[in-house]
């Protein structure tokens, strides 16, 4: 099992920063990939970034250049540091972990809300 509590939205402008984190805890050692999804109102959830075991990273095309996904091993912390925000970025950001070796699966986090305002 594996529990993750995101935290670091809130309301920012547009062309600002915000750092979202996600802190794992449980059997962290069975993780393959943690990324980070988001879903806006009516829309479906989409990844944003993810980052596997090796240090692999991955972007969604429309945040490539300005999101930076990142790990800290020693805290089993996965930061998301969002840079040059968009009214389109809005939307709620959740944690994810995959455990691929058999009885593992997907874990989320509760999610944390990101506004940007223009």
């Amino acid at each position: 099992q594996v529990q993750l509590v995101e935290s670091g939205g809130g309301l920012v402008q547009a062309g600002g920063s915000l750092r979202l984190s996600c802190a794992a805890s449980g059997s962290i050692f069975s993780i393959n990939v943690c990324g980070w999804y988001r879903q806006a109102p009516g829309k479906q959830r989409e990844l944003v970034a993810s980052i596997t075991s090796g240090g692999s990273t991955r972007y969604a095309d429309s945040v490539k250049g300005r999101f930076t996904i990142s790990r800290d091993n020693a805290k089993n912390t996965v930061y998301l540091q969002m840079n040059s925000l968009k009214g389109e970025d809005t939307a709620a950001y959740y944690c994810n972990a995959e455990v691929w070796k058999p009885g593992g699966g997907d874990y989320w986090g509760q999610g944390t809300q990101v506004t940007v305002s223009s």
